[in-house]
């Protein structure tokens, strides 16, 4: 039988790995009386830890949330993830993120075992992690979208575009996606009746949110939407082609900030990217290196022409003037 204080911790262990336990059960496992399983339930909350109880042959045991935050239990191997979470996501674009990771990450530390502290500390000294995010969210804004999203509430804010347009939006929110480094909000513009994707650090929020609406049916993928949303229905053209190159082969270079690929075979896939200029769009079609097709726009056709044409006139001067043919 275990001792009082490692049963104790044995009990807040079996408490936070699950929902709900019967009485019995903790009984069991721990190898002791039901009666000595209420008496480790009062000593618990005595440490400020809140554990519900329910009585009769179908209540049992919950560890609930309180006013304080007591300590955490934490194994060998969550105690390590927790760590490389905390270091690897202080570059999330949230406002004040670092500075808040790195204290916890220091105060985790302090009391992980030596094995524990080693393992950590080998990773940190090897990991390289993305550069900061160019742009924040406060943490403030993002409570308020997300309860908005929770709470299915109408939210109203000031918006403005890639183009530094503003403009005011009243729209159902449903989901926040964080994508290449950047938060994003997915909702029903009710204005414009049509789904739309916003840049969090260009939303200011207009409080107070509501009326309440009921749920539309989300688009099938929230975070594919939103991925194409930023890397295509945004801009002015939206291209896509068939590149004739196995997926794997091309996957650098159209990555999730410029462009979506999808698999068409072994040795094709299906590329859909936006930009602002026809240039920009024959630039990153160029640089697949692949052989392709035009899907859409048609003016792509002719544009892949004139710059072709171009290209063309400029080798031949170049070479003219002495360089290689």
């Amino acid at each position: 039988m275990l001792e009082t204080s490692a049963r104790l911790l044995r009990l807040l262990s079996l408490l936070q790995s699950r929902r709900d336990w019967r009485g019995p059960e903790l009984a069991a496992r721990l190898e002791v009386t039901a009666r000595t399983v209420r008496r480790d339930v009062e000593r618990l909350r005595t440490l400020g830890y809140p554990v519900h109880a329910a009585p009769g042959t179908a209540g049992g045991y919950r560890l609930g949330a309180g006013a304080a935050l007591p300590p955490l239990l934490l194994d060998d191997e969550e105690a390590v993830a927790v760590a490389l979470c905390l270091r690897t996501g202080a570059v999330g674009g949230v406002e004040g993120i670092e500075e808040t990771s790195g204290r916890a990450l220091t105060k985790l530390e302090q009391v992980l075992p030596s094995r524990l502290r080693h393992r950590v500390q080998a990773m940190q000294a090897v990991t390289v992690g993305p550069a900061p995010a160019a742009t924040t969210v406060s943490q403030e804004v993002l409570t308020v979208i997300g309860a908005a999203c929770r709470d299915r509430e109408q939210l109203r804010f000031d918006y403005l575009d890639h183009r530094g347009t503003g403009s005011r939006r009243t729209v159902e929110p449903y989901r926040l996606v964080h994508h290449g480094r950047r938060w994003y909000l997915l909702a029903f513009d009710t204005d414009r009746d049509d789904w739309r994707t916003f840049r969090v650090d260009r939303i200011e929020p207009r409080p107070p949110t509501g009326p309440r609406f009921a749920p539309r049916g989300l688009p099938d993928d929230a975070a594919s939407y939103v991925a194409e949303g930023v890397t295509s229905r945004a801009y002015r053209y939206q291209a896509r082609v068939v590149l004739h190159a196995p997926l794997d082969a091309i996957a650098s270079l159209a990555w999730s900030g410029f462009g979506r690929l999808t698999a068409l075979g072994p040795d094709a896939c299906e590329l859909t990217t936006g930009f602002e200029s026809l240039d920009a769009v024959a630039m990153f079609i160029g640089m697949t290196g692949a052989e392709f097709e035009v899907k859409e726009p048609p003016e792509l056709v002719s544009h892949l022409a004139a710059v072709s044409g171009r290209l063309a006139r400029a080798a031949r001067r170049t070479a003219g003037d002495g360089g290689a043919p």
